[in-house]
């Protein structure tokens, strides 16, 4: 058997096993040992079987070897089965079999019953302290794997590098990235030189930390050890240069490996590709095809990533295809990571379309897929697609995921449902920091900042630190309901209370909340003690602020800085125009619409929507394109003689053309807002709010209008302008009039 095993493989060796007519102890027992050493873990456990049956005595060794086989299947049954033999027949008291119990166990899982193991022996060896803190450390329980290793300090056994590695394997599975390399300098005050599976969890720990400098001592340490001609360790180091975005020295580390095999080449062409350098990422994958190494699925899977994540959409489709041809089969890393670049570039809908493809396909959607497809239904305000795709999360038990439950509440939020996000959220059984600023931003879209206050205060109460975004989110809220006072406090405790440093973000926040509330003087004074240079954030909330409240001098010093910083920005050129036509001072009116015309630039044209059913319905400014505008139009002008007799006054100052007052009232019938909600009532089911979406401020007359219509056809409307949602209802809105 040892001789056909070592001359032509483990089946020659078990066809020799099967023919021997009689078969003793010591047969039985090497075929088992020679199936382990092969990994045919199934067939091992076969034999063990069929040795109880026939009443062969097994060794100690084979108890150990079959163990083995029992964590590498994870056949946990098994396995207890194999223990209760060990105690039948007092094997208990063998370290080499206690140790591969707890091993086994663990690998299954069972944490608690590894340690009932381990407290059982009388002796233990250095092998049974690694394997108790391996298990506790892989299983996230590494105050436990502590515990323990500070236990065999103390002991007259000590710990060597395997023990140490443990600890950092366990701690980078958890994302203890910082404590990993505490624990690199503790090994080495301890005298023990890092080895290869060392460095490994050093420089992963590196790139998620994002430590460079940590990086290259790293890198000087295994150069000074001879370590580089592992090609782990070589692989990990070009990881480490290409995702730091230091590509030639990545470069020139793989050129210099001795052993180049496909996880470096794959890192090479991830970073390229990550960068936006697909030609040379391509010709990486030729140059690794001309070495002799096939491309695999991660390869081509980095290829439709970059392609895809840089707007290379066709190509990246293109790439599905060769993955095809190559002989493989596009996984859901693949089309998610196709579908995931079209939603990073603003392509909702053919984020979708390649999302249903994907399905068609066979393809069955992970938790990262869902999340991004929901970004795309968010981006859109579909809400109805969004809420197919929460009941295929639920279906597929993918609502536990804290990534894929935070862009439900993120969906619902941006499609105009704030309380299906806030249910959702309250359904959550442990929210993290990611879905409470994600619930605070959404209180904030809508105005809501009693509420977004009230869930900061909650978040702080159970013990989670709020960060930069939750910040953001605060004084968005504060801005959006025009609290003054409480931005104010917030913003004072950021750095005062939370050690987070204000950005240009939260400064934009605070000059917009102060000058919507009026107080331009204030603003102009913040903006100029800022210690941070003023953006085109700063300006344009100044620009907003001043046109808000008539003021053009405030107004030109933002717009002068707005034309430098933004030329292409049409936006700021028709916030002008507009404040120069409310002041009637129609020659600076003509002067910026020439400064705009001699940019090359266009006035983008207003659009709105409405979906009715599974059908969107879309209103362009100018344009009488719907097939029932005369209806549309028949029924806008009956609403708008019934809220006159409520006390509606059409707000004139809306229309920023030098035209008399009877003709501005006409302009204003032809806002697509309005439309939109006419279209709306008329196609109304039973008690469904009206939902419209629009792709710029909504002006103060179709305000207005909404805030009677809801009152007049006791109706819900929501609208999405540029900005944030209003909702209203009864004759209010939610932004109370603050917006």
């Amino acid at each position: 058997m040892n001789f056909y095993e070592r001359c032509w493989g483990i089946e020659r060796a078990n066809r020799v096993f099967n023919e021997m007519p009689k078969r003793e102890d010591v047969v039985w027992n090497e075929a088992v040992k020679l199936n382990v050493k092969h990994e045919q873990w199934v067939r091992a456990l076969e034999l063990l079987r069929e040795m109880q049956y026939s009443c062969m005595k097994v060794k100690g060794t084979t108890t150990v070897r079959v163990l083995q086989a029992c964590g590498k299947l994870k056949a946990l049954a098994q396995g207890k089965q194999i223990h209760a033999h060990v105690l039948r027949f007092g094997m208990e008291s063998s370290v080499p079999i206690c140790n591969v119990l707890i091993s086994m166990y663990a690998k299954n899982g069972e944490l608690e019953l590894a340690g009932a193991v381990f407290n059982s022996m009388e002796d233990r060896n250095l092998t049974s302290w690694n394997s108790i803190i391996s298990a506790y450390a892989s299983f996230g329980f590494l105050d436990d794997a502590w515990n323990h290793f500070h236990k065999l300090k103390s002991s007259t056994i000590k710990p060597d590098i395997v023990t140490w590695n443990c600890l950092l394997s366990g701690h980078t599975l958890n994302g203890s990235y910082e404590d990993v390399l505490t624990i690199l300098r503790m090994m080495q005050i301890y005298g023990i030189q890092p080895n290869s599976r060392s460095i490994t969890c050093g420089l992963q720990s590196v790139i998620e930390l994002g430590l460079l400098p940590h990086g290259k001592e790293i890198h000087n340490y295994v150069i000074r050890h001879d370590l580089d001609c592992d090609v782990y360790v070589g692989t990990s180091i070009v990881d480490m240069y290409a995702k730091r975005d230091c590509l030639d020295i990545a470069r020139a580390v793989f050129n210099n490996l001795k052993s180049k095999n496909i996880f470096a080449w794959n890192s090479l062409i991830s970073g390229y590709s990550f960068k936006g350098h697909l030609q040379d990422a391509e010709n990486l994958v030729g140059q690794m095809e001309d070495a002799g190494i096939k491309p695999d699925i991660v390869t081509w899977n980095s290829m439709v990533s970059g392609y895809s994540m840089w707007g290379h959409t066709e190509k990246a489709l293109d790439m599905i295809h060769q993955i095809k041809l190559s002989g493989l089969t596009p996984n859901v890393i693949s089309w998610t990571a196709l579908i995931s670049g079209c939603s990073q570039n603003g392509k909702y809908r053919e984020s979708l379309e390649y999302f249903i493809q994907m399905q068609e396909e066979g393809i069955k959607p992970n938790a990262v897929t869902i999340s991004t497809v929901l970004q795309s239904c968010g981006g859109l305000s579909l809400l109805q697609k969004g809420k197919e795709i929460h009941c295929l999360s639920v279906k597929n038990g993918m609502t536990r995921d804290v990534c894929v439950a935070t862009a439900i509440i993120d969906m619902y939020n941006k499609s105009g449902s704030w309380r299906s996000a806030h249910k959702v959220f309250k359904r959550i059984h442990k929210n993290s920091l990611a879905s409470f600023n994600c619930m605070i931003m959404g209180f904030a879209m809508y105005g809501l900042g009693k509420e977004a206050i009230s869930l900061f205060h909650e978040m702080c109460s159970i013990g989670i630190t709020p960060d930069a975004i939750t910040f953001t989110a605060i004084l968005s809220a504060c801005k959006n309901s025009g609290l003054v006072n409480e931005g104010w406090e917030f913003f004072d405790k950021m750095s005062r209370d939370y050690n987070v440093t204000p950005k240009i973000e939260h400064y934009s926040c605070m000059v917009d909340l102060l000058g919507r509330a009026g107080y331009l003087d204030e603003t102009w004074d913040f903006i100029q003690k800022m210690p941070l240079k003023p953006d085109a954030t700063i300006w344009g909330a100044l620009l907003c602020s001043s046109r808000i409240h008539e003021n053009i001098e405030y107004a030109e010093i933002a717009a002068k800085n707005l034309y430098e910083l933004e030329p292409d920005n049409s936006a700021n050129y028709v916030l002008m125009m507009n404040l120069y036509a409310m002041s009637n001072r129609w020659k600076d009116f003509d002067h910026v619409k020439e400064l705009m015309n001699s940019a090359g630039l266009k006035n983008g044209q207003a659009w709105s929507w409405t979906q009715i059913d599974h059908t969107v319905h879309h209103f362009s400014a100018g344009q009488s394109t719907h097939p029932d505008c005369g209806e549309i139009y028949f029924e806008l002008y009956q609403l708008i003689s019934q809220i006159k007799k409520l006390g509606y006054v059409p707000d004139v100052s809306c229309v920023y053309q030098d035209i008399d007052d009877v003709e501005k009232e006409k302009v204003l019938l032809s806002h697509t807002e309005k439309l939109a909600i006419t279209y709306g009532l008329m196609k109304r089911k039973g008690s469904a709010p009206i939902r419209v979406i629009k792709n710029s401020r909504i002006c103060s007359d179709c305000h207005t209008v909404a805030k009677y219509i809801s009152m007049l056809r006791k109706c819900e409307i929501i609208i999405k302008d540029g900005v944030r949602f209003h909702h209203l209802s009864k004759g209010n809105c939610s932004c109370k009039d603050c917006w």
